[in-house]
């Protein structure tokens, strides 16, 4: 368990300094539905105002509870919302403040999320859940839980005004605060030891396992992004909100070429492999085949590294899986505009990579955000879990998303490009390649099986296939070769 910090030490800690503005508390009338605002500090009962003694269901001792969780925090409710910079970066804060009864959803608790969301689209600001809540308020029954509707709509309608959320969860999370403000957000930061997780301590089963239930088996699952220590929640949340701020309809240019073929000129030979044909292409297929499966050819973290200033990554499929080996998924900083990337690692791609994939390339389209893809895999895992874990629907849905994008992808195929595995994650009318790489619809050892080749026949099986760079932009599979210029296509 990590120190809970009050809703406004949490606020402290990541706005700016003298910043924080509260946005006004929404009355409620008698007949229970919000209607205006109060200003900011305003006086008058705990937080009961239009409500029915001891709340909607006359639950005895409910509003002397109320009391004294506002003379305990000081505050009116159990959340704080308002408007804050960030790191230069203005979005809206929502603080719980666990001290008030845990954090609790009410009916008011809802008026407040609801004028908070409004008050972001109304302006075109981010939304920054600091959560920390054991649930739905008890003392208010199916009232109390009808919030996380509210909540889950406020949350679509800013989606689709293309506003990123942005949420840090804090100790603890549970409940319907997770499920919605937090589980839901765009992108889930948490603090070290936080408890995180849909059952609280008090409603899980006698024999779980605890640490089943924390930020880190979280982040493990692929259900929170990264875990932050207080003292970094600041910087971070701000290059976050700055990244996802900054949408573009210019597509991302491909990354200029690092291996073996750039010695053309635009970058340095590792002196490995076969030696390169014209213009520093391979000479035949089974020459490209052996420069993409090279050791020393550079694989997609040096391009990420040359191609952005920084960048900051998502992690995880919301399904349970990760697939950090095979799978690099984020949002980085490019000549001072955003660029989201899905970068496959040389590895066979596992369904959570692929499903990671897919869930960037929808929020980049949904902030107007362009995508770069690296295409490196010899293709899919087809082992048997990777076939219970869903292998051809996650291929299909990241299929699904490339297709569905309204904003530009561009993809650079930087190694080996092996079948439906690889083309899924490839820009239709927009994928590029690296000298170093090759495109092929099955392995040339695999065709040649399947043909009923002998082995000595793989090699010219690779020439047939027509493989090379340069021949996928005869074939019109690709634009162009980076770093070759007579090998691009005249085509826009």
């Amino acid at each position: 368990m990590t120190d809970r910090l009050t809703a406004r030490e949490i606020v402290a800690l990541v706005a700016d300094d003298a910043t924080f503005a509260e946005l006004p508390d929404p009355v409620r009338e008698p007949t229970g539905s919000p209607t205006s605002a109060e200003p900011t500090g305003s006086t008058g009962s705990t937080g009961s105002a239009g409500s029915a003694p001891d709340g909607p269901l006359g639950w005895p001792g409910y509003d002397a509870a109320r009391a004294r969780a506002a003379e305990r925090t000081g505050e009116r409710e159990s959340v704080v919302c308002g408007t804050a910079l960030v790191e230069g970066v203005r979005a809206v804060l929502i603080a719980f403040e666990f001290g008030f009864l845990g954090g609790s959803l009410g009916e008011r608790t809802g008026d407040r999320l609801v004028s908070a969301y409004a008050h972001a689209r109304a302006h075109r600001l981010p939304v920054v859940p600091l959560v920390a809540t054991g649930g739905s308020r008890m003392q208010e029954g199916m009232l109390a839980l009808t919030q996380l509707q509210r909540v889950a709509r406020e949350s679509v309608l800013t989606r689709e005004a293309g506003l990123p959320q942005i949420a840090v969860v804090r100790d603890p999370t549970t409940g319907g605060g997770w499920a919605t403000l937090g589980a839901g957000a765009d992108v889930v930061l948490a603090l070290p030891g936080a408890q995180v997780g849909f059952a609280g301590s008090r409603v899980r089963p006698a024999d779980a396992d605890p640490a089943a239930y924390t930020a880190e088996a979280q982040a493990a699952a692929g259900a929170v992004d990264a875990v932050v220590p207080p003292e970094e929640l600041r910087g971070t949340l701000g290059r976050w909100l700055r990244l996802l701020t900054r949408p573009s309809t210019t597509p991302a240019a491909p990354p200029k070429p690092l291996g073996t073929g750039a010695g053309t000129g635009t970058g340095a030979s590792t002196g490995t492999g076969p030696a390169p044909g014209p213009a520093g292409l391979p000479a035949t297929g089974w020459d490209a085949v052996l420069r993409a499966r090279s050791p020393e050819r550079p694989r997609a973290g040096a391009y990420l590294d040359a191609y952005f200033t920084h960048r900051v990554a998502i992690d995880g499929d919301r399904c349970g899986g990760t697939d950090p080996q095979g799978m690099l998924c984020g949002f980085g900083d490019h000549e001072g505009r955003t660029v989201a990337y899905a970068a496959q690692t040389g590895t066979a791609t596992r369904p959570a990579g692929y499903r990671t994939a897919a869930r960037l390339i929808r929020l980049a389209d949904r902030l107007g955000i362009p995508v770069l893809t690296l295409v490196d895999t010899p293709g899919a895992a087809n082992d048997a879990e990777a076939e219970r874990q869903g292998a051809g629907a996650a291929i299909a849905d990241l299929f699904a998303a490339v297709a569905a994008a309204r904003t530009p992808v561009t993809t650079l195929v930087v190694g080996e490009g092996g079948s439906g595995g690889a083309l899924a994650l490839a820009a239709p009318g927009n994928t590029w390649a690296t000298p170093d790489s090759y495109f092929s619809v099955i392995a040339p050892e695999l065709a040649a099986a399947i043909l009923k080749r002998p082995p000595h026949e793989v090699e010219s099986t690779a020439d047939q296939l027509r493989v090379r760079p340069q021949d996928l932009v005869d074939l019109g599979v690709v634009r162009g070769v980076v770093g070759a210029r007579d090998r691009t296509r005249d085509d826009g």
